[in-house]
C-alpha cells in the first residue's frame, strides 16, 4: 500500500464549525484510521495547513492536535505550489474573495455555504472555477445524515407511493447572551456582517429537498426578527438586524408541496433539533437527524374528532422505528471522503459551486418573497 499526500488549507477552523466538524471529525479522524484506502493500493493521507486571522489561536490548534503548519497569509499559502486544495469555513462575508484567490492559484475548493451573499456573486464563482477547471464542492452535510439516509432509502424502496407534502420543523432557543451566553455567534444576527436565518438555513432545505424530493419550482416565505437585541461576546448589547425565524412554503417539480419553520427563537418540543414529516398516498415518515419512523397505510389508524372526550390513544407509539441496517459515519467526514477521491480520483462529484448557488438562489428569492408579500417562481440556474 502506498501513500499518497493530499496537502489542504483550511481557512476558518478556529470557529466552532470549522473546527469540531471539519478539522476534528473529518480530516484528523481520516489521519486516525490511517488515511483515506482509494480502493487501487493507494491510501490518501490529508495534510492540514491551517490558515486563519487570530495566530496565538492557530498556534494553540496546531500544537493541541501535534500539526506543524500554519499560517496568518492566506496569500502566501496559495502561493505555494504544494497545496492541492483550499477549504473555507470563513464567515460568510469573507468568503467570496477567498475562494476567488484560491481559483486563480489554481486550487481545488471545498466550501461551507452559502458560498456567496448573491446569486450572482455565486454563479461567478462556479463559472471561475470551471474555466480554470479546478475540482469543486459545498458542503451538504444533511444529505449524509443517518436519519435522512433512512428516509432516502424509504423513498428509493416505493414506501411512500406519491409524495404529497413534507414538513419541516428546525430550530432552538438561542439564549440572547445577557444572563446566558449565546450558543451561536453573535454577528449571525447582525445582517450588515452576513447573517440571518434565511442565509443561513434556506441553502440547506434547498438541497435537502432537491436531492430527496424535486426542484424547488416556487417559494412563499414569512420572516421576522422575534429578538431585536442581543448581548455580543464582550457582554455589549447589540440591534439585532438579521431575522432570526423564517416561515417557508416550497412548491417541488412533481407537485409534492412542503413547509418549512425555521426558529432560533424557538423551545424544542420535538425528538430532534430538526424534523421531516413526509406523508405519502402509501405511508407517512418523520425523520430526524438520526432516527426515522413510519407508518403504513396498512398500520394507519382511524382516529376520529371529539373534543368533548379525553384521548386515549398514543399516537407516538403507533409509528415504526426504521432500523439501521448499515454503519453510519459522521456526515460532514462521510463527504470529505467524497470529495477527496473526486480530487485523485476524478471520481463523478455533482455536489458543487452550481448546487451551491442554487441554494445562494433560493435564500435570495426567499427573503425578496418575504419583503415583497408574494409567491415567488425560483428559475433553473445555469452557468
Amino acid at each position: 500500500m502506498t501513500r499518497r499526500t493530499v496537502r489542504i488549507a483550511m481557512n476558518g477552523v478556529t470557529g466552532r464549525m470549522g473546527y469540531r466538524q471539519h478539522l476534528v471529525r473529518s480530516i484528523l479522524a481520516l489521519r486516525e484510521q490511517g488515511g483515506l484506502d482509494l480502493g487501487n493500493g493507494e491510501t490518501l493521507w490529508p495534510e492540514p495547513v491551517l490558515v486563519g486571522r487570530r495566530e496565538h489561536a492557530l498556534r494553540a490548534l496546531a500544537e493541541r492536535h501535534g500539526l506543524t503548519e500554519w499560517s496568518t497569509d492566506l496569500d502566501a499559502v496559495l502561493a505555494d505550489d504544494t497545496i492541492d486544495v483550499y477549504f473555507d469555513a470563513q464567515v460568510t462575508s469573507a468568503r467570496v474573495d477567498a475562494l476567488t484567490k484560491a481559483i486563480d492559484a489554481g486550487k481545488h475548493l471545498y466550501t461551507e455555504k452559502p458560498t456567496a451573499a448573491d446569486l450572482a456573486g455565486a454563479l461567478d464563482l462556479a463559472r471561475r472555477a470551471a474555466d480554470k477547471g479546478v475540482k469543486h464542492g459545498v458542503v451538504q452535510d444533511k444529505l449524509f445524515l443517518p436519519g435522512l439516509l433512512k428516509l432516502k432509502r424509504l423513498i428509493d424502496g416505493g414506501f411512500f407511493g406519491e409524495i404529497l407534502s413534507i414538513r419541516g420543523e428546525f430550530g432552538y432557543w438561542v439564549f440572547e447572551g445577557d444572563w446566558q451566553d449565546a450558543q451561536r455567534p453573535s454577528w449571525n444576527y447582525r445582517a450588515e456582517d452576513g447573517g440571518g436565518i434565511v442565509v443561513d438555513m434556506f441553502p440547506h432545505w434547498e438541497y435537502v429537498l432537491h436531492e430527496l424530493f424535486g426542484r424547488v419550482t416556487s417559494v412563499s416565505a414569512h420572516v421576522a426578527t422575534h429578538v431585536p437585541q442581543r448581548w455580543d461576546e464582550q457582554g455589549k448589547p447589540y440591534a439585532a438586524t438579521a431575522d432570526d425565524a423564517a416561515y417557508g412554503i416550497f412548491q417541488l417539480e412533481g407537485g409534492a408541496i412542503a413547509q418549512i419553520n425555521s426558529s432560533w427563537t424557538v423551545r424544542v418540543n420535538r425528538d430532534e433539533l430538526v424534523e421531516f414529516q413526509v406523508d405519502g398516498t402509501h405511508g407517512s415518515a418523520v425523520a430526524g437527524l438520526r432516527g426515522c419512523r413510519v407508518q403504513h397505510r396498512s398500520a394507519t389508524p382511524k382516529p376520529v374528532w371529539n373534543p368533548d372526550i379525553p384521548v386515549t390513544e398514543s399516537f407516538r407509539d403507533q409509528w415504526q422505528e426504521v432500523p439501521d441496517n448499515a454503519e453510519f459515519d459522521n456526515g460532514f467526514k462521510a463527504q470529505w471522503e467524497l470529495f477527496l477521491r473526486h480530487v485523485a480520483l476524478d471520481e463523478p462529484y455533482h455536489w458543487d459551486l452550481l448546487a451551491g448557488a442554487r441554494g445562494v438562489q433560493l435564500a435570495e428569492l426567499g427573503l425578496r418573497s418575504a419583503a415583497e408579500g408574494r409567491r415567488l417562481d425560483v428559475p433553473e440556474v445555469a452557468l
